[in-house]
């Protein structure tokens, strides 16, 4: 209810929006239809200026294989892709492609607002998609978006602070790293790690619930980790605060307070992306040269996660079949490979990803080529950790702010769980 009273005040508030889109729509449904041609509208986020020469070539080569469609791009801005596509739902006003992440799609899917594809994409080509990352767009069994592109983090660690700690290798487990924590603060007196628990922030503490093999809810979408190993894993992040493992900075500070602290040698590791290595040489080029990457810290499980972009076209388009034949074209193998090679992402069809150019590294390779190739090579073991599902924000600061009470000693472990249970559950 809440959520439909947001997308109320957000429609209100972009009738201008709306108007002006609706106006837009109206004169190039007109011209199309003066030309003979069926335009699709596409929205992608914040990739201008930056590929605006890759996205021009592909729109020509599509256009140029379907003569009786025409593409219109229109980019819009990262922090304003949630408000004016809510209220271009709501309006009626939706393009017909749209760039999203599962995350944001999977509210409106709840409501119908997408295409349901798994009848209009052929096995043959939902085949070509990793299979983890096509369930990443799908809710209560119906396929809402096409995967595109993907990013998965890696760990950085810092060679010469692990030496000094006694360490050859850096943790791969959250049972190493504990281990390494204290090694770490007892040997160079700094932190092995930052991680943030401010709920706005990362989710790298909830992917660490799944990969720990606690899973967040249950099917009917009640909470789930109420239970022994869901204790044990607020016991965990606990303890390592409590035991001055974390810097105190962990409550207030977020995922850029992780970067600056490793840029300055003041951490040992750090969970971020492989292109990291490469701003490192840039900007603090001493903490680059004793830099390597390695795959993500992990679970039981042995998961790793991976973001994961995808395209939906909404329900009210007036040409889904054209509307389906560009988003199948945008994320088919060939254009995968070559966005992903151009942005430095993974693609997320299986045959981009076979190519050498994600396991092979170039005579002169820079830090972040073999990051890169990590990167990669945990796709058989990544997947999208937190599953559609509306208010995942809202799981997230339950649990954060619940756990950092646990930490700060104004709950018991118990009651911090058990308290965010109650909140999910009654939310």
């Amino acid at each position: 209810m809440r959520h439909w009273k947001r997308l109320g005040l957000l429609a209100l508030l972009g009738l201008t929006l709306s108007w002006l889109i609706g106006c837009s729509n109206s004169q190039s449904s007109s011209n199309s239809a003066e030309s003979g041609a069926q335009e699709v509208e596409f929205w992608t986020m914040q990739l201008q200026p930056q590929f605006t020469d890759y996205f021009n070539e592909l729109i020509a080569d599509f256009e140029t294989e379907n003569p009786d469609i025409t593409v219109r791009w229109v980019d819009v801005p990262w922090s304003d892709m949630q408000s004016k596509i809510l209220t271009a739902v709501s309006a009626g006003t939706a393009p017909d492609v749209v760039n999203l992440n599962p995350d944001f799609a999977s509210q409106l899917a709840s409501r119908n607002a997408w295409l349901e594809l798994d009848d209009k994409v052929p096995a043959e080509a939902q085949s070509e998609y990793l299979p983890n990352i096509w369930q990443a767009s799908a809710l209560n069994g119906s396929t809402f978006g096409l995967p595109w592109y993907l990013t998965t983090s890696v760990t950085i660690y810092n060679k010469d602070l692990l030496e000094q700690a006694g360490l050859s290798d850096p943790p791969t487990t959250y049972e190493e790293l504990a281990i390494a924590a204290k090694q770490v603060k007892e040997a160079t007196g700094k932190y092995a790690f930052f991680t943030t628990f401010v709920p706005e922030d990362s989710a790298d503490v909830l992917h660490s619930f799944i990969q720990m093999g606690v899973p967040l809810v249950n099917e009917d979408g009640s909470a789930a980790f109420n239970t022994p190993g869901g204790k044990a894993v607020f016991q965990y992040w606990t303890d390592l605060f409590q035991s001055e493992l974390l810097p105190r900075e962990v409550l207030t500070q977020g995922h850029r307070r992780a970067i600056e602290l490793y840029q300055a040698g003041e951490t040992a590791i750090v969970s971020t992306s492989p292109q990291f290595l490469d701003t490192i040489a840039n900007n603090a080029p001493s903490i680059a040269q004793v830099s390597e990457a390695a795959p993500q810290i992990t679970g039981e499980t042995g998961a790793k996660n991976v973001a994961a972009m995808n395209v939906v076209i909404p329900q009210s388009t007036d040409q889904p079949e054209a509307a389906l034949d560009f988003a199948l074209f945008v994320t088919n193998p060939d254009n995968q490979l070559t966005f992903a090679k151009a942005a430095n992402v993974l693609p997320s069809t299986v045959a981009s990803l076979d190519d050498p150019y994600f396991a092979d590294l170039p005579d002169s390779a820079e830090p972040g080529d073999r990051a890169r190739i990590v990167s990669a090579s945990q796709m058989a073991d990544a997947d999208v950790l937190v599953p559609a599902m509306e208010d995942i924000k809202e799981l997230q600061k339950i649990i954060y702010t619940n756990l950092q009470a646990a930490m700060l000693e104004q709950k018991t472990v118990d009651e911090a769980i058990a308290d965010s249970e109650q909140e999910w559950n009654q939310r």
